[in-house]
């Protein structure tokens, strides 16, 4: 129905930026809310950043004043820009994503993850 696909991931060193890229696909007519998640080993799925159609944004604490989402509707992109990386980022990042296709039925959808790790 609405597959989203990931990218951007990759090996840092502390300090440094990574943009990950994700582009929904399908039949879409609308994306609501679209996200950031991540999943480090061991730990819970936790939210990392959100966007909304509107132009709203949230972020978790330990991303605010590094983390940067942002969204191209007309790629039914959404992009998450990560600066100052901490070795604490390390994990994979899912995508998230919620809309309406063109038939009218609302859907969820999540990307298959791109890994980000952060070491010297």
């Amino acid at each position: 129905q609405v597959q989203l696909v990931e990218s951007g991931g990759g090996l840092v060193q502390p300090g440094g930026s990574l943009r990950l890229s994700c582009a929904a696909s399908g039949s879409i007519f609308r994306l609501n809310t679209m996200g950031w998640y991540r999943q480090a080993p061991g730990r819970q799925r936790e939210l990392v950043a959100v966007s909304t159609s509107v132009g709203s944004t949230n972020y978790a604490d330990s991303v605010k004043g590094r983390f940067t989402i942002s969204r191209d509707n007309a790629k039914n992109t959404v992009y998450l820009q990560m600066d100052s990386l901490k070795p604490e980022d390390t994990a994979v990042y899912y995508c998230n994503a919620g809309g309406v296709t063109k038939s009218g039925h609302g859907f969820g959808s999540w990307g298959q993850g791109t890994q980000v790790t952060v070491s010297s």
